[in-house]
């Protein structure tokens, strides 16, 4: 009996002391802010976590009165090949009138195929491909101009009928005032840190979409910056050959040049009143990012004269063609009076044709 009683005692100390070593592993884990007692939260499906690097994830986010952090995400799973996850800053404060100043911040990331209409599409490809928009670093299919993102993922990936998957994110800030509204920074830390929390974000998606490639997404090659910034003086728009304007009508206008590089390449005018647009331009060759736009360009030339297959329609004019054996290009333009900017996406069209060794492709262009 006393040898039971002492083996008794014995096996308490020994739990004891395991859990007095446990409460101790703890403590130290705590301070250092390491797994598992860190109490840090994670975000889009554990891509990312509180006080990691972007001003939106810090704590410094929170030190206005009433402010606040929250989340929420739907995870994509085999089954449901569809994600997304939106993180939401909230805050209140006084401003320099004595009135109430609201400000709110939202960055959303969306997990899937890219829309199905032909038309919403064109202007979905548009909207994170052009302006200025660069490419991701170390070969990714995609862009990003350090407020939205877009990330074409692996085929492996695609939907059952061949559409390709991707990843996007958006942010908008705003400061609401008594009797204004203003935009504002969403603190996403630059193209940089915009194409890693992309990259990690799709990594994570595509764990839980079951589709994740043997080894991981990554982004760790400096950014690529603009090659030039906006013009509101000009006469030629984008450096273009045939996109010229009289100076009456420019005097309105601005251009930007975007990408300029064998797989991608824009130029964006733009109203200067309100930034409206006047026409988009954006020729893509990069495979990934070109399988975007299967099924959206026909089966016949557009119009007379024109080579390769394409579509002209109320609000995008859009072109594939042959270069020279090669991977195809394709070039888009979105514009709202497409009947005025036809001979602008002529020429751009040849001209980027030309730049990357390609025939013409609009009617009237010359391969020399």
């Amino acid at each position: 009996m006393k040898q039971l009683m002492g083996g008794a005692r014995r096996r308490a100390v020994l739990v004891g002391g395991a859990v007095a070593v446990l409460v101790a592993a703890g403590v130290g884990t705590w301070a250092t802010d390491t797994w598992p007692f860190d109490g840090k939260d994670t975000y889009c499906w554990g891509a990312w976590k509180e006080d990691s690097g972007p001003g939106f994830l810090s704590g410094d986010a929170l030190d206005e009165d009433n402010a606040s952090r929250t989340s929420k995400e739907t995870v994509p799973t085999p089954g449901r090949q569809r994600g997304r996850c939106t993180v939401a800053l909230h805050s209140e404060r006084v401003g320099s009138d004595g009135g109430k100043v609201v400000e709110e911040t939202d960055i959303t990331v969306t997990y899937g195929p890219a829309p199905e209409g032909a038309a919403k599409r064109m202007e979905w490809i548009g909207g994170y491909l052009g302006d200025r928009a660069m490419p991701l670093p170390d070969g990714l299919p995609g862009a990003t101009d350090g407020r939205h993102a877009l990330l074409v993922l692996p085929k492996g990936c695609d939907t059952e009928h061949g559409r390709p998957t991707a990843v996007t994110l958006d942010s908008t800030a705003r400061s609401v005032y008594s009797d204004s509204t203003m935009p504002g920074d969403a603190g996403l830390g630059g193209s940089q840190s915009v194409a890693r929390l992309l990259v990690a974000a799709a990594n994570h998606a595509m764990e839980k979409a079951g589709c994740a490639p043997a080894k991981p997404l990554e982004a760790v090659s400096p950014m690529p910056t603009l090659p030039e910034e906006n013009e509101d003086f000009f006469t030629r728009a984008c450096r273009i050959r045939g996109l010229e304007f009289d100076k009456e009508e420019a005097r309105d206008l601005e251009y930007q040049v975007g990408a300029v590089t064998g797989d991608l390449q824009s130029c964006s005018v733009r109203t200067q009143a309100g930034e409206g647009r006047y026409f988009d331009a954006l020729m893509v060759a990069q495979p990934r990012l070109s399988a975007l736009f299967d099924g959206a360009t026909g089966s016949k030339a557009p119009a007379r004269g024109w080579r390769g297959t394409g579509v002209f329609a109320d609000d995008y004019r859009v072109v594939r063609a042959d270069c020279a054996g090669q991977r195809p290009l394709t070039v888009l333009m979105l514009a709202p009076s497409l009947h005025e900017t036809t001979p602008y996406f002529a020429a751009f069209a040849n001209a980027v044709a030309r730049r990357v060794g390609c025939a013409p492709v609009a009617p009237g262009g010359s391969s020399r």
